[in-house]
């Protein structure tokens, strides 16, 4: 599995519409908050169509184009990608030509991945969200343990407390340090 890096954006023109591809990641089912941002960023567009994968969640829509013709062509090349945490939109402006059918599926398909091909990609690593709580004195140590994990978090207090992104074949290595699995999850 894969997700982008970070957002991006890819514009494509196919027989004078403008297909506006964003490509954003996301970590929850926040997706109404990005539609309503997207809609007041590009207020004159036709279509808004959409799809996106979170975990086992997919969903798309076709915002008023033909059935099928829009989200599903978009949600497909996403699957067929191995994309994952990802909202993608296009915002299209109607430029005066019916496509028919199959052009919509063609033009919202390539959309999508050209907006793929042009993003930064990584692949997405399986394992947990761990919380750990150490003293001072185990600090260097703990940190040459953890040196090839993901820190998300670490706070200073009377002991420091680590929020971190550990893969499921190195969580071992954190035995001799109390911790709590938060989530298993693909990060």
């Amino acid at each position: 599995m894969k997700t982008i890096v970070s957002n991006s954006v890819n514009e494509i023109v196919i027989k004078n519409s403008k297909f506006i591809t964003l490509l954003i990641k996301i970590d929850s089912s926040n997706i109404n908050d990005y539609l309503d941002k997207i809609k007041k960023d590009y207020p004159k567009a036709t279509h808004y169509c959409y799809a996106y994968i979170y975990g086992d969640v997919k969903h798309c829509s076709d915002d008023g184009e033909p059935g099928s013709t829009a989200g599903m062509p978009m949600l497909n090349v996403l699957e067929k990608e191995g994309m994952m945490n990802v909202l993608c939109v296009v915002v299209r402006y109607f430029g005066g030509i019916k496509l028919g059918a199959g052009g919509l599926v063609r033009a919202y398909s390539k959309s999508v991945k050209e907006a793929i091909d042009n993003s930064n990609i990584r692949e997405l690593q399986y394992g947990y969200k761990v919380s750990i709580e150490i003293n001072y004195d185990d600090k260097k140590d703990f940190e040459y343990i953890i040196r090839n994990e993901e820190i998300i978090n670490v706070d200073y207090d009377l002991t420091i407390k680590y929020l971190l992104h550990i893969k499921k074949e190195n969580l071992d290595i954190i035995n001799r340090f109390p911790y709590t699995v938060i989530d298993e999850e693909y990060y």
